[in-house]
């Protein structure tokens, strides 16, 4: 497609007026090396404040005059906030926009604080023409910044900077955009970090084209390369240091490997002290500050589309709506990637890169060259505020050739979020884009089942090896299992050196491992042997003696307390897995018919999760089998009675909605807290407690973390009795004697039928189901006891049989 052919979005219905059309009329770029002999220490909002003045002076107007027309402020988020809990160890700007603004000496009505990525910047862009073309505004400031290096070196030194500051104004923070990019399932498995991720692509799409690690190795070698020539002619960069295709795979002291197949170098560099900014005006407010037309950049094409999650890609080594972005943009431009004077391929590490190459059909070599600014690994990588310092360079290169188009494609999340525009000095009219049409594709695309809790044979799609620093390796396995094709993910173990060595070498995709589910994640191994000697199986007995519980038999009832009164009875994962283990012996015991329990002292039954040790960094996991080793446990085959004395808040009150029976003492107070710590009653309380009391009720204790006394849960059938304080174990003894005296066979029977129908919504249908636990129990040796003692007018000998 050439530069005079019509494209389908070439109707006056897309143009809006010559005055709203956006333009951009100003950029601008700061940084500061640690070694400079000017450095200056400067934070994230000076080093964007410098920037922001260098677009200003830009425009080639008067700088104060183009200040004051400004009326949205827009900046991207650092590092240092864009995650939640992420530390800022000197301090930062409560309204990191505003802070910038009232530094240049501009009072906008709006500010902004974009969600994360490295998306963002061209996202901003993007946005905020389609915003000034529709009226809404006229002068937007778009600014970033990071002061990584900065703040590293001055963290551990108390008092000697300080970048804290507030800044007066409102401000429109919308968030992390975090959704599917972070889970708890990825952390539990160790893919936390951007490498892994990043690998897990690259490595799929080595296999996909059938190459050697070598040589895969070799191509990004080649791909990189010269974006080492662009860092180190760029002023700003931060390793501005040439290296040839060999060096930079190559494993060394200084370049050790990160991620198979990334070593450091390959990888994007967050050291860095950095800022840009970018300038947009409407051509009406262009024309009135004086901004001579020569400054006047056009955004001819542009398109935001989002991935679907990574376990949700059907081919994990291709980004297609990267891909598509990127060709949208073209399109809409009317030209395509052979028109291109200038390109910057989002760089973090090589799988985006070569995802929108291939797209376009740009060879690592093209004369054009792939980057603008030396890419992040050589640039830097300067937080989600890279493409800033891209559309910087590209903006001022295409006014060094008039009419010249430039690309850039900026990349957030896993390839998840991609932004792409096309800028020209070429008078172009304002046209929408079509992203939502694209974007309703993507999202209609069919994704493979994935097995939360994988178990069995499978094959590797794809994999990484993560390194740390100390030397251990850590082996992440996308898989596929033999049964029914679900998609897991799992990890090695880290006294498997076997199967790391198996992912360390030769071709481990297609490769036949065995994977197991625990509560702590998946394990991978090589094969099923090495599972069961790493993990073996732990007999269905009850111990002698356990760390965080009390436990006694008295004939046919097992009593167990949970002993960590001083924490109030919450659970850790290690209480967890020991509940989870004596329930096992429970349920697999025929001797035992009934399990009470309750919880040490009388303060709580349980106060749930014990939120110190969460809050400790330790892992944290819940076994298969749920909180207390009950709440998602699929067959509780025997009654298990709650002794609730005090508190059951949170998890302790999700643990007594899972048991069967429920005694509370009066002082017993039941609540889901959880919204009031900024959690959720994950662990079954949402589900349940709606099926247990009134909707209303439980919608307002949900959502409120209100708390019902035990009379109210009695009222309202939370509870089946209420004991005198201090005496609810009595309680629950006293209902399980009574228990006891039936036949367990028929207790076992009569819940196992109550649990089949429970779905059955049509009553006639649920009392005519046919289960064969009732046929089991009519020849039951029970049943016949029961049926003689009548008959004999004695007390029946049960047998459990």
């Amino acid at each position: 497609m050439g530069t005079n052919v019509a494209t389908p979005y070439d109707n006056p219905g897309d143009i809006s007026t010559d005055e709203r059309t956006p333009v951009i009329v100003g950029v601008g770029q700061s940084s500061e090396r640690l070694d400079d002999p000017d450095y200056r220490r400067r934070s994230p909002v000076e080093l964007a404040a410098d920037a922001a003045r260098a677009a200003l002076a830009d425009t080639g107007a008067d700088p104060a005059a183009v200040a004051a027309a400004v009326d949205t402020v827009a900046g991207t988020r650092q590092f240092e906030n864009s995650m939640p809990g992420a530390r800022a160890p000197l301090g930062r700007s409560d309204n990191f926009p505003r802070s910038v603004a009232g530094r240049v000496g501009a009072d906008p009505r709006r500010a902004v604080l974009e969600v994360a990525g490295g998306q963002s910047p061209q996202h901003l862009v993007n946005e905020f023409a389609a915003t000034i073309a529709a009226g809404g505004a006229e002068a937007v400031l778009l600014v970033g910044a990071e002061a990584i290096s900065t703040i590293e070196r001055f963290a551990r030194q108390a008092g000697e900077l300080d970048f804290s500051e507030h800044a007066d104004g409102d401000l429109e923070d919308r968030g992390f955009g975090l959704r599917g990019l972070v889970s708890m399932h990825h952390a539990a498995h160790g893919l936390t970090d951007a490498p892994s991720q990043y690998a897990l692509v690259d490595n799929a799409r080595r296999a996909r084209l059938k190459l050697t690690r070598d040589e895969y190795a070799a191509r990004i070698g080649a791909l990189f390369a010269p974006f080492t020539r662009v860092a180190a002619a760029n002023p700003h960069a931060a390793a501005p240091v040439e290296r040839s295709a060999e060096e930079l795979v190559k494993p060394t002291a200084s370049n050790r490997p990160i991620a198979d197949p990334y070593t450091r170098y390959v990888v994007a560099r967050e050291k860095v002290n950095q800022g840009a900014a970018v300038l947009l005006t409407s051509v009406a407010a262009a024309r009135r500050l004086g901004i001579p037309p020569a400054r006047w950049v056009y955004l001819a094409g542009h398109a935001d589309l989002r991935e679907r999650d990574l376990m949700d890609r059907a081919d994990l080594a291709a980004g297609p709506a990267s891909a598509m972005a990127a060709r949208h943009a073209l399109e809409q431009a009317g030209i395509d990637a052979g028109d291109l004077a200038t390109i910057d391929l989002y760089s973090c590490f090589p799988a985006p890169v070569f995802t929108v190459a291939d797209a376009l059909g740009l060879e690592p070599d093209d004369p054009r060259g792939l980057t603008v600014t030396g890419g992040l690994p050589f640039f830097g990588g300067a937080g989600n505020n890279y493409s800033m310092h891209a559309i910087a360079e590209t903006v001022e290169r295409i006014r060094r050739q008039p009419g010249s188009y430039g690309f850039v494609g900026a990349n957030g999340g896993i390839m998840s979020k991609y932004s792409a525009g096309v800028y020209t000095t070429t008078p172009t009219p304002w046209r929408p884009d079509h992203s939502a049409t694209l974007q309703a594709e993507i999202d209609s695309w069919p994704a493979p089942g994935e097995a939360r809790q994988a178990d069995g044979w499978a094959t590797v799609e794809t994999y990484t090896v993560k390194h740390a620093r100390d030397g251990r390796r850590t082996g992440i396995v996308i898989g596929r299992l033999e049964d029914d094709g679900r998609r897991f993910l799992a990890r090695t173990d880290d006294r498997d050196a076997a199967t790391i060595e198996l992912l360390s070498t030769d071709e481990p995709i297609g490769r036949r491992v065995y994977v197991r589910s625990f509560g702590f994640g998946n394990r991978v191994t090589a094969d099923q042997a090495t599972m069961d000697s790493l993990f073996p199986a732990s007999p269905a007995v009850l111990r002698e003696r356990y760390e965080h519980l009390l436990v006694r038999r008295d004939g046919h009832l097992l009593e167990v307390t949970i002993n960590r009164p001083e924490a109030r009875n919450s659970l850790h994962p290690m209480a967890n897995d020991e509940l989870d283990h004596v329930f096992d012996a429970y349920f697999a015991d025929d001797d035992l018919w009934v399990a009470i329990l309750t919880g040490a002292g009388d303060k709580a039954f349980s106060a749930g999760n014990d939120l110190v040790y969460s809050a400790s960094g330790k892992p944290m996991w819940v076994p298969k089998n749920g909180f207390a080793g009950l709440t998602s446990r699929r067959s509780m085959p025997k009654p298990v009675i709650a002794a609730v004395n005090g508190f059951a808040m949170g998890g302790g009150c999700e643990i007594a909605l899972a048991c069967h029976l429920v005694v509370a003492d009066e002082t017993a107070r039941f609540a889901l807290s959880e919204v009031k710590v900024g959690l959720v009653a994950g662990a079954g309380g949402v589900v349940r407690l709606p099926r247990a009391v009134p909707p209303k009720l439980a919608h307002e204790m949900i959502l409120t973390g209100r708390r019902l006394t035990a009379a109210e849960a009695l009222a309202h059938g939370l509870v089946n009795r209420v004991a005198p304080a201090g005496e609810a174990l009595a309680g629950a003894r006293e209902l399980a004697a009574e228990i006891l005296e039936s036949s367990p066979t028929s207790v076992r029977t009569s819940l196992r039928v109550m649990e089949e129908t429970r779905g059955i919504p049509d009553v006639v249908d649920a009392v005519r189901h046919h289960s064969a636990a009732l046929d089991d129990l009519m020849v039951s040796e029970d049943a016949i006891e029961g049926l003689t003692a009548f008959a004999e007018k004695r007390k029946p000998r049960w047998r459990n049989r």
